[in-house]
């Protein structure tokens, strides 16, 4: 019986390229001041395509967290804190326009009849509360964790065991939903259920080894809990 679905939230509740890209073209413009040579550094050091806007797949800022993405671009500005180039992120993150992949509400609102909702995400949870606040989404979650809660990143398996003992839920009666192969490792180390979207960059083929179950996007979630706790 699966009791509880715990989400990533980029690409797999959120449009990864509608609502990043802009801010990541924003951003990278602020930081590079009218330099052109180094808006063009900064974008190939997170693979980042200033013409289309959008992330190669390959990018380790599609899955990682934010100090991971920071670190790539600090090396090229040398006037910049650490510490407080992470704080500026996040605090840009937290106001970005989100959108969502699938009319959210309905959705979860269903799924939440019998199931405990969560988020697991590397962004920071500031971020991910106030990307689902603006969606009208929030109170339909029991825990919202991010990277800076405490229990690390994905593809560890902190987040994953944290919502399983915040819900006392078994970890085997959870399923860890996410477009990446950091979510699907991470629910693997935690023992639950993982079911991958390609609602993402990642195909079917590249998700499968690490998934008992692979869906285009979290629409087909409903159909599938209902035979998952039948």
């Amino acid at each position: 019986m699966i009791k509880g679905l715990l989400f990533d939230k980029d690409a797999t509740l959120l449009d990864f390229e509608k609502t990043w890209g802009e801010w990541s073209l924003a951003l990278l413009s602020e930081l590079s001041d009218g330099d052109n040579v180094l808006l063009s550094d900064l974008a190939g050091a997170i693979q980042f395509d200033l013409e289309r806007r959008t992330f190669h797949p390959s990018s380790p800022v599609i899955a990682g967290t934010p100090d991971e993405g920071v670190d790539l671009i600090l090396p090229l500005l040398p006037h910049w804190d650490r510490d407080a180039l992470i704080a500026h992120s996040n605090a840009t993150a937290s106001s970005v326009q989100v959108q969502e992949i699938v009319p959210l509400k309905p959705l979860l609102t269903e799924l939440g009849r019998s199931a405990k909702l969560g988020i697991a995400t590397n962004d920071a949870e500031a971020s991910a509360r106030r990307h689902m606040d603006e969606l009208g989404v929030l109170d339909e979650f029991d825990l919202i964790i991010g990277s800076d809660s405490g229990h690390g990143g994905k593809p560890g398996p902190g987040m994953c065991l944290a919502f399983a003992a915040d819900m006392d839920l078994e970890p085997a009666s959870v399923a860890m939903i996410g477009d990446s192969t950091h979510d699907l490792l991470a629910g693997r180390a935690a023992g639950m259920v993982c079911v991958g979207v390609t609602s993402g960059f990642a195909t079917e083929a590249e998700l499968a080894p690490y998934a008992d179950h692979v869906f285009v996007d979290v629409s087909d979630l409903p159909n599938w809990l209902k035979s998952a706790q039948s």
